[in-house]
């Protein structure tokens, strides 16, 4: 796969995934196919939706007006919490594969643990063997806490390749990170922007200060210190010239004073959902 400008992260199933990934998530109808196309003709080469964002159509479409080939192109999908248990995660995978106009999907992942452990168990089943099957290549959970994963992990002989959850210098969640790194879990982090929460903190503001003259805001001091925890970063836009700033992210170091602040930062910031406590 090309990597575009976007780099890559190894996963533990021999597969590579682009660090920077576009999200779409509430993108619909031809915003969402031009945010797409938009995105992979500046250089993303990874798209990451869900059966719940209802746009899967959306990102096919956008793939093909792009011009990009398709084997160039990293999809990620979900499995909603509507269709756990085996057979609905398979019919569900299957009618993603439909919509998004593929004959596989790069990464699946379940996305919410919100459903009965054995239900949970059956979907991972349904995954392992979709993948067995070829058209899913990797598979994930996403929004899963660290017992989630022992539950999984003892039960299967396969480990997820991704864990996606909201992770930014606001929320770090340190022991969940550092749990799925020791099994060679790879993060994604989504809203890592904080949905913009930040931009009017005066004290966040004042950390891209000294960026000013290289033309780097405090979205690309966010996301390139996901980079440099090793996550795949997930920034969502349909504005273009904020698709193409989200992915200027390798040519610039935090400086020392940045990571410091960063460090110190967390604060336990959801800004959305946070399924990793739920039983």
């Amino acid at each position: 796969m090309e990597s575009g400008k976007s780099g890559m992260i190894q996963l533990n199933d021999g597969h590579s995934i682009p660090a920077v990934g576009l999200g779409v998530y509430l993108v619909e109808g031809q915003d969402g196919i031009d945010a797409v196309a938009h995105a992979l003709r500046v250089g993303y080469r990874h798209i990451d939706t869900a059966q719940l964002y209802g746009n899967e159509a959306e990102v096919a479409a956008g793939i093909a007006a792009s011009g990009v080939p398709r084997e160039e192109v990293f999809i990620t999908s979900k499995i909603w919490n509507d269709n756990h248990g085996y057979d609905k995660a398979t019919a569900s995978v299957r009618e993603s594969l439909r919509k998004l106009n593929t004959e596989y999907i790069d990464l699946m992942l379940i996305h919410s643990p919100l459903s009965e452990p054995e239900s949970r168990k059956e979907t991972w089943r349904a995954l392992i063997d979709l993948q067995k099957e070829g058209v899913v290549r990797s598979i994930g959970v996403s929004n899963y806490g660290v017992h989630h994963l022992d539950e999984l992990l003892a039960a299967f002989d396969v480990v997820p390749a991704v864990n996606q959850l909201e992770l930014h210098p606001y929320l770090q969640r340190t022991e969940l990170v550092e749990y799925c790194k020791s099994k060679g879990i790879v993060l994604q982090a989504y809203s890592p922007l904080c949905k913009g929460f930040k931009f009017a903190d005066p004290d966040a503001v004042a950390l891209a200060e000294p960026y000013a003259e290289s033309g780097k805001t405090l979205a690309h001091l966010l996301l390139k210190w996901g980079l440099d925890q090793g996550y795949v970063v997930l920034p969502k836009s349909v504005t273009p010239s904020r698709i193409e700033a989200n992915i200027d992210l390798f040519d610039f170091e935090l400086l020392q004073a940045t990571k410091d602040a960063f460090a110190a930062a967390d604060e336990g910031f959801v800004t959305g959902w946070d399924p990793t406590e739920e039983p």
